[in-house]
């Protein structure tokens, strides 16, 4: 059996820093976030590195890991591009934007051939998040369902002090299968209780250990034919509601997938808590933060 791969979605870099040789360093030895999640990958098992980007920034991307020089790691790089779409269907006029998450993985399709894990490349998800990944893709089969799996983080351990986020909140059975996640875009403490709001902006409360996705998910190979056959029909949504901004969120095949009997979600919890600069306010507490784990001695002084 292939062994587990890891999908590293880096596409929205460049334009959410400015360019990446605007890349704020958040470790005390200059490491980006990137950096501390690459460690913790191979420390699980991860051998292979498939880092998604735009072309526009293949240069810049590719000389930033040549000078990390990942030790025992195959590092390979796919391309999103806006015009990558099913036969018969063409990016609207005026269109920029990228398609979304699914469609930043299904870059990948040619490129894995078993098992595969997806993340964020400037969230910071803890190293028990990813050993416990790599243990259940290690041993992931399909049989009648698709078994896949998400790293769950309890709610209170993803916030920001500095503003709202957006989370996907997770119904979890008593065995521990995801039942349905749903997207908030607006969650924050307001008061000292974490709320959400609604489309008609009215709060609501939820509990600190809600658990919540923050897009840490395993797959099988299943993953990516499921992901394709779907896109034409969330295509025609997307073109008939919002074709210039309209995207295929990861959570949406998800969801679908479970409400059609195709899969289960095993949600794996973690409890390591979340880093990642959404505002430019949370810049110092996350470079406090790193800095505290590599006092504890989580990490060397020099990752690479």
């Amino acid at each position: 059996m292939e062994k587990p791969v890891l999908i590293v979605m880096a596409a929205g870099m460049g334009s959410r820093y400015g360019g990446l040789k605007q890349m704020d360093p958040v470790g005390p030895g200059g490491e980006l976030i990137l950096d501390y999640s690459i460690y913790d990958a191979r420390e699980a098992g991860f051998r292979k590195v498939i880092f998604v980007i735009k072309k526009e920034i293949e240069e810049d991307f590719r000389e930033l890991m040549k000078s990390r020089n990942y030790p025992d790691l195959e590092v390979e790089y796919a391309f999103q591009e806006i015009t990558d779409l099913p036969e018969g269907y063409e990016v609207p006029e005026g269109r920029v934007k990228p398609w979304g998450t699914c469609h930043a993985v299904l870059s990948c399709r040619k490129l894995v051939r078993g098992p595969f894990a997806v993340i964020n490349a400037d969230d910071y998800y803890g190293r028990e998040a990813f050993s416990r990944m790599y243990r259940y893709l290690e041993d992931a089969r399909d049989d009648e369902y698709y078994r896949y799996a998400m790293i769950g983080y309890a709610l209170k351990n993803t916030l920001t002090e500095n503003g709202h986020v957006a989370r996907g909140v997770c119904q979890v059975s008593r065995e521990g299968f995801l039942e349905e996640i749903t997207e908030r875009t607006r969650i924050q403490r307001n008061s000292g209780e974490i709320q959400y709001a609604d489309e008609q902006e009215q709060w609501h409360p939820l509990s600190e250990d809600t658990l919540v996705s923050m897009n840490f998910w395993g797959f099988t190979q299943s993953a990516m034919r499921m992901m394709e056959e779907l896109f034409p029909s969330v295509l025609d949504r997307i073109l008939e509601e919002n074709p210039l901004k309209g995207e295929y969120y990861l959570p949406f095949a998800v969801d679908h997938s479970l409400k059609n009997g195709l899969a289960t979600v095993k949600v794996l919890p973690s409890a390591d808590r979340w880093y990642g600069v959404t505002y430019m306010e949370d810049k110092p507490s996350v470079m406090a933060a790193m800095k505290d784990l590599r006092q504890r001695g989580l990490y060397p002084e020099r990752l690479w």
